[in-house]
């Protein structure tokens, strides 16, 4: 019967009110979350092709200037 006094209805309403702008602002907050971690994992994916076309492109040259070498070498 104590919890149904009008001073413990009343001590609850904030934190229903709290609890409740708590739901609404994380449900909002949601959506924008995944909308960064797109943004990121993208710029991962960028970053990760761009390092690969760096390692390809170093390789290549170094295979470009050995042949030179060896063609330098035999003339």
């Amino acid at each position: 019967m104590a919890d149904k006094t009008p001073a413990n209805h009343l001590a609850s309403e904030p934190q229903r009110r709290i609890a409740a702008a708590t739901a609404i602002g994380m449900n909002a907050l949601k959506p924008m979350m995944h909308f960064q971690v797109s943004v990121l994992r993208m710029w991962a994916d960028s970053i990760e092709r761009l390092e690969a076309n760096y390692e390809k492109r170093l390789e290549e040259t170094a295979t470009t200037r050995e042949e030179q070498s060896d063609k330098e070498r035999a003339a």
